[in-house]
């Protein structure tokens, strides 16, 4: 069947392993920094650390022999990867039948557009998810405060038409719930129960007061380990255990955390700073940079202009990304610092990195699927027509086998 291993030959030469993976990285900040294992295979993923060290020092005579503290290493570990999986498809009416010729012109013309909005889809999946956490996006309002199906949302960026999400609170049952419709302005999105269906209403349902937050799909249970839980504690909304140990057990385990509740946007700079010098005193490691959301960024621009402190911008030092993100190193009477401004960031933390601190396993990184016959496809039969199914996946997990070489600065409000 010629149209078949024709349409196979276009997805070999056109959305190649070393293509997806270039791509990926490039578009996801977090998977561009940090280092990559490629080899992890399957089951638990130990993660050794120190948990104590020698210490024993003694001043004027030698410690006793049965009371010299030991070196105690903990042996943590990720149980399983996550996975993430990104589908496509295409129509084969869109890529001409029977001449193999005109079906390369379409493919050519159209898999470019295709492939790049997929990787920007694919994007917003996975740095929202290593980055925030489960949710991408937060309730502004009640369930159905502005009409039937209409959501006020944080961040209607995130969303895309047709999109199929899910919608929950502290005190309610998840429900499912597809886009039809955005506003960015007003930061609303219109929901229906069923794709392709009309507005839905969720009877106000989900309250702001329960935390109420849209997840992609099946990504509240399914998600990757990311910044937040990684580095807070307990107390500040982090998780209480970091691979299988309590984080207060071992200060390896902590980030140090700094309340953010006072900045302003007049303040930042000096807040951001302060922290910083906080987190070189009481940490394990040598951050260098501070990561946060073009909200900040903002703020921090404004303040550049104005020559604001003792502040001053490293010369040549700015660099804009295409794929969403900006950087500049600050040099004040506190040290240097690189400033980078993530598009997919939340506005409520920023976090102060020593990249040593990360590294993302994975059995592959990213990769289409493939039968055992070798096909990168899989063929469905309507009575419409023929339509290609494309999928890609990741198996894998990020690694923060340093936590307490990074700081975050949590509770911004401003």
């Amino acid at each position: 069947m010629a149209t078949t291993r024709t349409f196979n030959d276009m997805l070999n030469d056109y959305l190649t392993y070393p293509l997806l993976k270039e791509e990926m990285s490039n578009r996801v900040y977090l998977l561009n920094k940090m280092d990559k294992d490629d080899g992890w295979k399957t089951g638990p993923l130990p993660v050794p650390f120190k948990g104590a060290g020698a210490s024993s020092v003694s001043f004027g005579s030698l410690t006793a022999s049965n009371d010299i503290a030991e070196d105690k290493y903990v042996r943590g570990e990720v149980s399983a990867a996550k996975e993430v999986w990104g589908s496509m498809i295409f129509n084969q009416r869109d890529l001409y039948e029977h001449d193999s010729k005109k079906m390369e012109i379409s493919f050519l013309q159209l898999l470019p557009d295709a492939i790049g909005d997929f990787m920007d889809y694919m994007k917003y999946a996975v740095t929202c998810n290593l980055t925030n956490g489960a949710a991408i996006a937060t309730l502004t309002a009640d369930s159905d405060a502005a009409g039937a199906g209409i959501l006020n949302i944080d961040r209607p960026d995130r969303l895309v038409i047709g999109q199929k999400l899910q919608i929950d609170d502290g005190n309610s049952s998840p429900a499912t719930v597809y886009v039809i419709g955005i506003d960015m302005n007003a930061k609303t999105a219109t929901t229906s129960s069923t794709r392709g269906g009309s507005a839905t209403s969720l009877s106000g349902a989900y309250t702001v007061a329960q935390g109420a937050k849209l997840y992609l799909d099946n990504g509240q249970s399914n998600s990757f380990s990311n910044l937040k839980s990684m580095l807070l504690s307990l107390a500040n909304g982090g998780d209480a255990a970091l691979y299988g140990q309590t984080k207060t057990a071992y200060p390896y385990l902590q980030a140090i955390n700094i309340d953010g509740s006072t900045i302003t946007a007049t303040n930042i700079l000096d807040k951001i700073f302060d922290a910083f010098v906080t987190v070189r005193t009481f940490g394990k490691g040598n951050p260098t940079e501070a990561m946060m959301s073009y909200k900040h960024w903002g703020s921090i621009l404004k303040l550049l202009e104005l020559q604001t402190g003792s502040y001053r911008q490293k010369e040549g030092s700015s660099k804009a990304s295409i794929y969403g993100w900006d950087q500049v190193v600050l040099t004040g009477i506190k040290g240097t610092l690189t400033f980078t401004a993530v598009q997919e960031m939340d506005d409520d933390f920023i976090a102060i990195i020593d990249w040593r601190a990360f590294k993302f396993h994975s059995n592959g990184f990213f990769r289409k699927r493939t039968s055992p016959s070798g096909n990168q496809y899989f063929e469905v039969r309507n009575t419409s027509g023929y339509q290609y199914i494309v999928d890609i996946c990741l198996f894998g997990e990020m690694v923060c086998s340093r936590p307490s070489y990074c700081g975050i600065i949590h509770s911004i409000s401003y």
